[in-house]
């Protein structure tokens, strides 16, 4: 359910809806600048439950729920959505501008810890970490280790990097000066301090997949990205290679990756992002071992998460006030010119 927890009742006061669970800190300082009521369940909130709660809200906060014309009919006077995400292709661009909808998101704050659970990824896959620690617990270790529980190095091991933006950048740079990694990066466009920094070298997406023992995808989701990695890319990898997933679901095609896996093409994956999430039970990425599985929690740290919701509350009362908020998405910021 959905409880008020406002207490100011000036109705010069703009009101909010939290439909995500925020720290305390964060739904106290909203509630000392607006009305607002929050979502009270575990999970996400419902489709059905959001669209009653938003008649007349002027700002929502949310994570992931779809922003589009059925949403932003329900809601006539909403002026501003906070996405608590450094994505924000949930916004329908075209029918936020036609509603003059302002909408945030919140990059760079969550950069190092995305990039620490890439790496973390990285070393469970390549080092069976996830495999082994069940090996120990189902009672199966003796005194002999022997080699077909052998995993394979990271370090000056060659990182490819698909996307080089922000967390790429942190990647390359704990691969570069922590595990002397070689770094290739493919990107949209070439990235002379990367190039500098971390002696990367900008490569076509064919030679980063034939030359990379580790490919990293972090590109972030379009219609130029959608199945970027598919069987072709797949094929194209070395058989001692591993795949990790950390940007969107859909940029990967997940039955060619469960057939190259199947059909041993690549040594293994690490995955935090799915096409459908939560990923189904019976999904067969589930059943290979060589397969390191996360539930999308590259930013879950208590810290950047609290940095998180504070960054996109400021957003949002900040475009309620229709000033240009520092994190609104770039299609969006002529809304208030």
């Amino acid at each position: 359910m959905v409880s008020k927890c406002g207490i100011l009742k000036d109705g010069s006061k703009p009101k909010v809806l939290i439909a995500r669970q925020v720290p305390q800190e964060v739904e106290e300082w909203i509630g000392r600048h607006c009305e607002y009521s929050k979502w009270e369940g575990s999970g996400d909130i419902p489709r059905s439950e959001l669209l009653k709660q938003l008649g007349d809200v002027d700002g929502l906060l949310i994570n992931r729920e779809k922003i589009d014309g059925e949403l932003l009919d329900a809601a006539p006077k909403l002026k501003i959505v906070a996405n608590i995400s450094v994505g924000y292709n949930n916004f329908d661009i075209g029918e936020m501008q036609a509603r003059k909808v302002l909408g945030t998101h919140t990059p760079n704050v969550l950069d190092d810890t995305v990039a620490d659970l890439v790496f973390g990824l990285m070393l469970s896959t390549a080092r069976r970490l996830c495999e082994l620690d069940r090996y120990v617990k189902a009672g199966r270790w003796n005194e002999t280790v022997t080699p077909d529980l052998f995993g394979m190095d990271v370090h000056h091991q060659t990182l490819g990097i698909i996307g080089m933006g922000r967390i790429g950048r942190a990647l390359a740079q704990r691969g570069k000066w922590g595990f002397d990694m070689n770094i290739l990066y493919h990107n949209r466009s070439r990235h002379p301090e990367a190039e500098q920094r971390f002696d990367a070298r900008y490569c076509t997406l064919e030679e980063l997949l034939q030359r990379s023992d580790f490919v990293v995808l972090l590109a972030p989701l379009s219609p130029q990205t959608v199945n970027l990695m598919s069987g072709r890319e797949f094929g194209l990898m070395k058989r001692s290679a591993v795949f990790i997933s950390a940007s969107r679901g859909e940029t990967v095609d997940e039955e060619a990756l469960v057939e190259a896996l199947r059909e041993g093409r690549i040594l293994g994956a690490g995955l935090d992002v799915y096409r459908k999430e939560p990923i189904p039970p019976d999904h067969p990425l589930l059943r290979f071992k060589n397969v390191v599985t996360l539930p999308h929690l590259g930013s879950a740290t208590t810290r950047t998460r609290l940095a998180m919701a504070r960054m996109a509350a400021e957003n949002l009362l900040i475009g309620l006030k229709r000033e240009i908020p520092p994190q609104c998405v770039p299609e969006l910021k002529h809304l208030v010119l």
